[in-house]
């Protein structure tokens, strides 16, 4: 499988799974992270470009990945204004600790207590409670099967095809999940949720529950537990501040990492690992290898000048790059950058928004690293009768010349 790997890395410059125009780059790909883990795939959270990937389309149970995407619904709803943070969420029997299934990891939810959907969050984050799983899905939905329908159409909405979910915890063999499609979804999380990084994932210690969580008559004596964040890179691995571990029989160890130096952030699944040793060294192996040879390229050109355009209303027409320049290439690449405008001439009326007048290629000292298109930021339409005849008089002798 990595000889497969090699070959196309070698063949296609590292071609990412969104991006198509990244160049090829100036070496061959280095030799590759070993990684012991069932499947696995490291990918540029910017960029989407995939730096590694092992049986990256092999289907397994999430176990407690599975939360991400019940924490991902509650924050789109606090995102959209129909939840806050600090709402507060009834506990039915369905999320008591005492009726979840057996095995499973708890925040010690219970009857009579008072939890904030923030400290459910955190209960789900750090101590990875499936009894806040639970309450979190019943305060958005009448049942489990509901909210599991959410979370199965959240994941089409992303494209994530083999996703599917039976419930919001990960306690369920039958959820699934492929390492290419989870780290996706982390994409889409980190991009979504940038605050969550901070606000949740890296925080190391929860304690519940708190005088404030239970009746008055307890709050001498609440019965707080502590329990500890179980990413095992946090604090261990610089610049990590997320995502998630699982472990459960019938998947074996799973984790969702990432992690930022400087302006690149790395995403990593990896999943049926046969012990949290091994799903914790091919993270760390993963990560070392990915910042250690790649980084993140945001250049920024400068502003383009105005183009000439022949039989229009105006005589000039203003342009940008198509798109936003952000790419992934080896650490090497990317200094003493240059770049080169060319355009079509002549440019002649009408010309709707966006067309394409001409190409921007950037280079370092190496070679050249990325091109895209130059297109209008206006619309140019027809002029007069007579500007259209003298212009077209103009560009005659123009030729000619």
């Amino acid at each position: 499988m990595k000889i497969i790997i090699f070959l196309l890395f070698c063949l296609t410059g590292l071609r990412g799974l969104f991006a198509d125009e990244i160049m090829p780059m100036a070496r061959v790909t280095p030799e590759f992270p070993s990684v012991n883990s069932l499947a696995a795939v490291l990918m540029d959270a910017t960029t989407g470009e995939l730096l590694y990937i092992k049986n990256e389309n092999y289907v397994i149970p999430p176990a407690s990945l599975a939360k991400l995407m019940t924490i991902h619904i509650a924050l789109n709803e606090v995102t959209a204004g129909r939840a806050s943070l600090d709402d507060i969420v009834a506990l039915p029997p369905e999320s008591w600790a005492s009726n979840q299934p057996r095995g499973s990891s708890l925040m010690f939810l219970n009857v009579g207590q008072t939890v904030t959907l923030r400290e459910l969050i955190l209960g789900m984050v750090i101590p990875s409670g499936n009894d806040a799983a639970v309450a979190v899905a019943l305060h958005f939905a009448p049942s489990i099967e509901a909210f599991a329908e959410r979370m199965n159409q959240e994941a089409r909405n992303m494209g994530l095809i083999k996703t599917y979910f039976v419930e919001p915890s990960g306690i369920s063999e039958f959820n699934m999940i492929t390492a290419l499609e989870f780290a996706q979804f982390c994409r889409e999380y980190v991009r979504l949720h940038p605050e969550a990084l901070q606000d949740f994932h890296t925080v190391p210690v929860f304690a519940y529950p708190t005088a404030d969580n239970v009746a008055e008559r307890y709050r001498n004596r609440p019965g707080t537990i502590v329990q500890y964040n179980h990413n095992p890179l946090l604090g261990t691995f610089e610049g990590t501040d997320g995502l998630k571990t699982g472990y459960i029989n019938e998947s074996g160890y799973n984790l969702a990492l990432t992690a930022q130096q400087g302006n690149t952030r790395l995403i990593s699944v990896i999943l049926g690992a046969t012990s949290s040793k091994t799903r914790n060294e091919d993270g760390n192996a993963l990560f070392t290898w990915g910042f250690e040879h790649f980084h993140t390229l945001r250049p920024i050109p400068a502003p383009l000048k105005p183009l000439p355009v022949w039989k229009g209303k105006i005589s000039e027409v203003s342009v940008i790059p198509s798109e936003q320049l952000e790419f992934t290439t080896f650490v090497e690449r990317g200094y003493d950058m240059r770049w080169e405008a060319s355009y079509l001439d002549p440019i002649v009326a009408p010309v709707p928004v966006g067309t394409i007048v001409g190409e921007l290629t950037l280079y370092d000292s190496v070679g050249e690293l990325k091109r895209l298109p130059i297109i209008t930021t206006t619309e140019v339409e027809e002029g007069s009768f007579f500007k259209r005849l003298w212009d077209s008089i103009r560009l005659f002798f123009r030729k000619k010349d």
